[in-house]
């Protein structure tokens, strides 16, 4: 009885260490940096450009990818909003097959392919 039970439980475990589907914890406590609000968290995981996309508009109204302008100010501000990782983040500026990326290490501003995995940090506008 006690192995019937297990296979549920770590089924139900494997599922859960997905993305988190629930906006709340991405979102957190957004700070508002010029003109735009910045979730809280990154998402938990790396993703290509096109889940980074999708996954910024299932956070809910005005939810998205930061522009490679916005994807700077947050560069500036790294300090006062936390939480980034010292390596690449996605734009939503794209261009046909590639988008734009920025290092949080060193300011770093470049095109990439948008099958490679990058960081996610979602924004909304005032």
């Amino acid at each position: 009885m006690k192995k019937i039970l297990l296979i549920p439980f770590l089924f139900v475990c494997y599922l859960g260490m997905g993305q988190s589907s629930t906006p709340a914890l991405i979102i957190g406590k957004p700070i508002t940096i010029d003109k735009i609000i910045v979730a809280q968290h990154d998402f938990p995981n790396m993703m290509n450009w096109d889940q980074a996309k999708t996954a910024c508009l299932k956070l809910g109204e005005g939810w998205r990818l930061p522009n490679k302008e916005e994807l700077n100010i947050l560069w500036r501000n790294k300090a006062k909003i936390g939480g980034f990782a010292p390596k690449y983040y996605w734009s939503g500026t794209d261009e046909p097959g590639v988008a734009w990326k920025q290092g949080f290490t060193y300011w770093t501003q470049a095109l990439s392919h948008k099958t490679v995995k990058y960081h996610v940090r979602a924004v909304k506008s005032l």
